[in-house]
């Protein structure tokens, strides 16, 4: 059982969406990496819907992909149909998801591990976790090897101890039916990282030759396709429509007939579920004055006639789950592949871990995505992604990469898991943060490609093509505010068009840009802008020009508040040594250890008087 194999620089734990992007990170920055995976058919796998992005995800995919990620690329790469959701509301809101063949991204991502130099991916299960001196020196496998590693990152995603529910029937078992992961649970117990129990769910799949489509909503894509990666060159396009249909009260009637015999209600599930995607079973309850919940029929692949029925997720019996299913319009007659489950797992408790995805007590061990008491693909995906680069960094002996709350998603999720915890899987929304007009997606390489280039991920080409695009739209900008619109007829005919008043004197270009119903395709269109700057460079510049104000407005608020985000605290400083402060206050930031003032202040159980006395200590 203690046969060396070899030794690497860092080892992951599982192929997820965690897993691939913090593997891809640490062998393009040159260490020695391997990643096991319980099953290689399971690589970045797509256990729920088959989607990337969606309001505040697809800003997440976009600082992926401007840090060198590959998701975004992976998105582009098997999208089947591509939306921007929330057109309607500002443009801090906007974001791009894409439906996905879920075959074709395994595959694209699975080769991404198999091609990439420094790089080892490995089909055994990690069993044993082996530290020393608090330290990790390696892991221990199913098959009987050791492998010595400077690092660990836990990437385990739903299959710690994972316990499937489908109603009066549990067994253990991962998604998919892959085997879980036991050992490895007992192994981080042992070693003394605290687990705690989370709940998901997946709704049922049925035939597409089963679907009525013509009694339902049609949901086309974009007609102008924005892809996920900047600079992406690819030729995109919509390759099949969704679909939307309802629940009605003949549905809920039979759900709550049958709610005794839902193991989420039955007692049966223990685990904590994501309050922000309920299960049908708990929408009927919990919203009984809604007469219908929508349904989103989504294809899982170009290859396959299965599809995804958003929106009812369910671990009631399959009998049950056939008979609500085909109570609704469209679905009558709906031949299910797969029945819908809960599925119970293992999760550590964020607050544990460093700002860097590092274990406090545990040197070398990382852990990133739904392990981390997360939910969502992008969420696992980002962490993955900081935990290899950090983890590298660790390994080099340079200043880790802990990326503020102002600079993007991906600080905001880091940040409000290590201070503020979760006691339910965490999902990343635009509310959560306070900075979401200057966090958009389409300004996220702005943000961010500077990092990923100087870090080493973001490649020569792609940077430089960032640079060049950056002076095309400051060219532009600069054109706006300088050049002044005679009034003409031409303009004034599209002006009125457009619902805004006429022009009776010259008027720069930028202020016309500025009223809410011109767009900058109006303006090209009578020849006073470019006509052939690609449609999101022309959409970026828009959004500059009219949110002018605010943005300026915000970037004020960051530099006031990057005051006490740049005052460092001592890593190993034992607050009860300092006078004034609360127990309760030096309790919290003892366990907590946080990085500088402003993680301090979010902290629970931190008030203001106690920063105060922070500050006090440091003059």
């Amino acid at each position: 059982m203690n046969t060396i194999k070899t030794t690497y620089d860092i080892i992951i734990i599982g192929a997820g969406h965690a897993g691939c992007e913090a593997a891809l990170a640490a062998a393009r920055l040159g260490v020695r990496t391997a990643v096991f995976c319980l099953a290689l058919d399971t690589v970045a796998n797509l256990p729920c819907n088959p989607a990337i992005g969606g309001t505040a995800k697809g800003q997440i995919v976009a600082e992926i992909d401007a840090l060198g990620g590959e998701m975004g690329r992976a998105a582009d790469a098997c999208l089947i149909q591509l939306r921007t959701l929330n057109r309607g509301k500002g443009a801090a809101v906007h974001a791009l998801r894409a439906q996905c063949d879920r075959t074709a991204y395994h595959l694209y991502m699975k080769g991404c591990l198999e091609r990439q130099p420094n790089l080892e991916l490995k089909q055994d299960e990690v069993r044993e976790i082996v530290i020393e001196g608090g330290a990790v020196t390696g892991v221990r496998t199913r098959l009987g090897f050791f492998y010595g590693a400077k690092a660990v990152i836990i990437a385990s995603g739903t299959y710690l101890n994972a316990q499937i529910h489908v109603g009066e029937t549990s067994f253990s078992s991962g998604a998919d039916g892959v085997l879980p992961a036991l050992e490895l649970a007992r192994s981080l117990e042992g070693a003394g990282v605290k687990l705690r129990r989370f709940k998901t769910g997946t709704p049922a799949r049925v035939n597409r030759r089963s679907i009525n489509f013509d009694v339902m909503e049609v949901q086309y894509g974009d007609e102008i396709i924005t892809p996920f990666a900047f600079g992406s060159s690819e030729n995109l396009r919509n390759q099949a429509a969704c679909y939307i249909t309802y629940t009605n009260e003949k549905t809920h009637a039979i759900i709550r007939e049958n709610i005794h015999r839902s193991p989420l209600y039955s007692g049966r599930v223990t685990g904590t579920g994501a309050r922000y995607c309920p299960s049908i079973e708990d929408k009927v309850v919990r919203f009984a004055d809604k007469d219908r919940h929508q349904i989103f029929v989504e294809p899982m692949g170009l290859s396959t006639d299965e599809c995804y029925l958003q929106g009812i997720s369910s671990s009631l019996p399959a009998e049950v789950q056939e008979r609500f299913i085909r109570s609704i319009a469209g679905l009558e007659n709906a031949e299910i592949i797969r029945h819908g489950y809960a599925i119970e797992y293992d999760c550590c408790n964020p607050i544990d871990l460093f700002a860097t995805l590092e274990f406090k007590g545990i040197a070398g061990l990382y852990s990133a995505g739904q392990f981390n008491s997360t939910s969502g693909y992008e969420e696992a995906a980002a962490q993955g992604l900081l935990a290899g680069i950090n983890a590298v960094r660790k390994i080099r002996e340079v200043e880790p990469l802990i990326l503020p709350r102002s600079s993007s998603y991906i600080g905001t999720l880091i940040d409000d898991l290590v201070t503020k915890g979760c006691d339910e899987p965490y999902r990343m929304m635009t509310s959560r943060s306070e900075y979401r007009l200057i966090l958009r997606q389409d300004n996220a390489p702005e943000r961010l490609a500077r990092i990923g280039f100087e870090a080493g991920l973001l490649d020569k080409a792609r940077y430089d093509l960032f640079l060049a695009e950056q002076e095309l739209i400051q060219a532009e900008l600069k054109k706006l505010r300088k050049i002044t619109a005679k009034p003409s007829a031409e303009l004034n005919r599209l002006l009125e068009q457009k619902g805004t008043a006429p022009v009776s004197n010259g008027v720069k270009l930028v202020d016309l840009l500025k009223r809410p119903q011109v767009c900058y395709e109006d303006l090209a269109s009578i020849a006073l802008l470019c006509e052939d700057l690609p449609p999101r460079i022309r959409r970026k510049i828009e959004i500059e020009v009219k949110y002018e104000g605010y943005i300026r407005l915000q970037e004020e608020q960051v530099r006031k508040l990057g005051g006490i985000e740049a005052k460092k605290l001592p890593p190993d400083f034992d607050y009860r040594e300092i006078r004034g402060l609360r127990i309760e206050a030096a309790e919290k930031l003892n366990l907590h250890k946080p990085l500088n003032i402003g993680q301090a202040s979010r902290i629970s159980g931190v008030n203001p008087a106690d920063i105060t006395v922070l500050l006090l200590m440091q003059k």
